[in-house]
């Protein structure tokens, strides 16, 4: 199963980048480049010929890159299959959240990675352009 399959754009701070790629990796199925890193490439859904590429990059947390700035990052990450990435996750030991939000926009989840960062999932609806 396909898990995260984009993201809009997210740099944060980790106390141990290299433990939490791996864990990234391992649950979420990103994989990273070289510098703690992740790019996503995607075509313009207004012009599809156009190519456009989403960063996802980890920093120590001592990184002055967020200042004057206190909170850590903020993710959407988007995915095709909520509800079996949720019991796959669970499955896998990770801290999910029972609340699930299923509106006009989509389907919402959020789950913790291993330092308490709330991540929300996003499923966009069947008939979205942009899915």
């Amino acid at each position: 199963m396909k898990r995260v399959t984009g993201i809009g754009g997210v740099f944060f701070q980790s106390q141990d980048p290299a433990k939490l790629i791996e864990w990234y990796q391992q649950h979420l199925g990103i994989e990273s480049m070289p510098g703690n890193m992740s790019i996503f490439n995607w075509r313009d859904s207004d012009n599809p010929n156009e190519e456009g590429m989403t960063v996802w990059c980890l920093f120590k947390a001592d990184s002055k890159k967020f200042d004057p700035s206190t909170a850590p990052f903020m993710i959407n990450y988007r995915v095709e299959d909520l509800h079996g990435l949720l019991a796959a996750l669970r499955e896998e030991g990770v801290e999910v959240d029972d609340k699930v939000s299923e509106d006009e926009f989509g389907k919402f989840a959020w789950v913790m990675d291993p330092e308490g960062n709330r991540i929300e999932l996003w499923e966009p609806p069947k008939d979205d352009k942009n899915s």
